[in-house]
């Protein structure tokens, strides 16, 4: 039984190149207009002709369906309320998609982030506990001297700030409660004070490390690498100046830097 429409094999009316312009479409042309093969079938049957390729004469043949055809089928309620439905599918399922790319861009992007701040962090602190620490050295009465020396500087610039403030208050008409502090003695400072002032001393000269945590922000642990190197700082004080060990101790404590674990000590390297 020979199917109405289908071509002659040995005739070049049923091949593509002597098909009339825009007066059929393919099966492919239909799945492009939002047809489907079951949508095909039930709305348009039997192809009106089959076409074989121009090129390849074994592929297989081309179905083709009358333009007049397939205008009026889409015209039909069945037509218009599946292609709404497949439309509303694509579209969700394109959103979905959508969605899940994005959300597994952010995550990529995300976890890259966090394991740059990782990789950051780790590298800083590796920097900062290899970083061999220069404590410069000099004997007792000078360390002693340019402890009390930098102390007073330090609270000479204390004493300015706080003139400076009390004269914002006074030409704002109100009352100074501030007092500015005292100058050092040296002859008549106690040990201990002493002792921290050679500290706080040794830890203003070795101010240049600071420079090991440049580039590191707090979200990166800039608050942990700076305790280490303030504890890797005092250790290396109390290597230098054995009779300061106890100053470096108790300044480990007060700041919170965790215990020495054997950092502080006049042995420690």
């Amino acid at each position: 039984m020979t199917m109405q429409g289908a071509p002659d094999p040995e005739s070049e009316q049923g091949r593509v190149g002597a098909e009339p312009g825009r007066t059929h479409v393919s099966a492919a042309g239909l799945r492009a207009r939002g047809w489907t093969d079951g949508i095909v079938r039930r709305l348009l049957g039997e192809p009106d002709r089959l076409s074989a390729h121009p090129r390849f004469r074994s592929a297989p043949w081309t179905r083709m369906y009358r333009v007049e055809r397939v205008e009026a089928a889409e015209q039909s309620a069945e037509f218009r309320s599946g292609a709404a439905f497949r439309s509303g599918v694509a579209f969700r399922s394109g959103a979905a998609f959508a969605a899940r790319r994005s959300g597994a861009v952010r995550k990529a992007a995300g976890r890259r982030g966090r394991e740059a701040v990782a990789r950051r962090r780790r590298e800083v602190l590796a920097r900062i506990l290899a970083e061999p620490i220069d404590v410069p050295r000099m004997d007792a009465g000078e360390l002693a001297r340019r402890a009390v020396e930098h102390r007073a500087r330090r609270e000479r610039e204390a004493t300015a700030s706080t003139a400076g403030i009390a004269g914002t208050a006074n030409a704002l008409g109100a009352p100074s409660t501030l007092s500015p502090p005292r100058s050092p003695s040296p002859p008549h400072t106690d040990p201990a004070s002493l002792d921290r002032w050679k500290v706080d001393y040794l830890r203003h000269r070795l101010s240049p490390y600071d420079e090991l945590l440049e580039g590191l922000s707090s979200r990166e642990g800039r608050g942990r690498a700076a305790a280490l190197l303030r504890q890797r700082i005092l250790a290396a004080i109390a290597e230098a100046y054995p009779e300061l060990v106890e100053e470096c101790e108790r300044q480990v404590r007060n700041q919170q830097l965790g215990p020495p674990a054997g950092e502080i000590s006049a042995h420690s390297d």
